[in-house]
């Protein structure tokens, strides 16, 4: 029987990517292989509990809700993840999955939304960005730059040209919390004329970090 560790599952709103606002249960995979000088989620590093597919299956349909995001942690650093996204699909969930850009992204289902997160200088990652995924990026999918200073913004703005990921998919723009002032980089962008979309952590702004939310 297939099985993964999972850290939590819990029905929110979401607060990222271009599905924010949507009401969404969230599956949080425990383990990542990066360690992201801001990340918000270190207890999904080692804290979870082994769990069949059916059993996840079971807890999800506790909410009455289509919309699923896949997160972590590092979804994709658990080989059954794929798997899993298969089954649900075939359920009808909606699927999005939230990835750092250091793991393949080949072979996920075509209908899964990937929001892509491509690391930044200040993160401490960028050396583990993997260049190859972007041809397997879709139209529907989204790229996610974490921005933590200005040299992260001006890094970031020469990325997606060298890359041409404006013309792969949507571009998407987050101040890192309480390093980046998001009027700061709402500025630059707007200065730049350049073609992404500024997002917040709306969970963040509604329930002020609060774990599961």
């Amino acid at each position: 029987m297939s099985n993964l560790i999972i850290n939590e599952i819990f029905y929110s709103i979401q607060g990222e990517s271009l599905s924010a606002g949507l009401p969404t249960i969230f599956i949080r995979l425990t383990g990542c292989p990066l360690r992201c000088q801001y990340c918000d989620t270190s207890y999904a590093f080692t804290e979870g509990r082994k769990m069949s597919f059916q059993e996840i299956i079971d807890d999800i349909k506790k909410y009455n809700c289509k919309n699923i995001t896949i997160t972590g942690g590092e979804p994709l650093s658990q080989k059954n993840t794929k798997q899993l996204i298969d089954q649900l699909i075939d359920l009808n969930y909606e699927i999005s999955i939230e990835t750092s850009n250091a793991i393949s992204i080949e072979g996920l289902h075509e209908l899964v939304t990937i929001v892509l997160d491509v690391k930044t200088p200040d993160s401490g990652e960028s050396d583990n960005n993997i260049i190859n995924n972007y041809k397997f990026l879709k139209k529907t999918d989204q790229v996610k730059f974490v921005i933590c200073s200005i040299d992260d913004y001006e890094w970031s703005k020469n990325y997606i040209i060298k890359h041409n990921l404006n013309n792969i998919c949507k571009i998407l723009m987050s101040p890192s919390d309480g390093q980046m002032d998001i009027r700061i980089l709402a500025e630059n962008m707007l200065s730049d004329n350049i073609e992404a979309r500024l997002q917040t952590q709306l969970h963040k702004i509604i329930w002020n970090n609060e774990r599961g939310r």
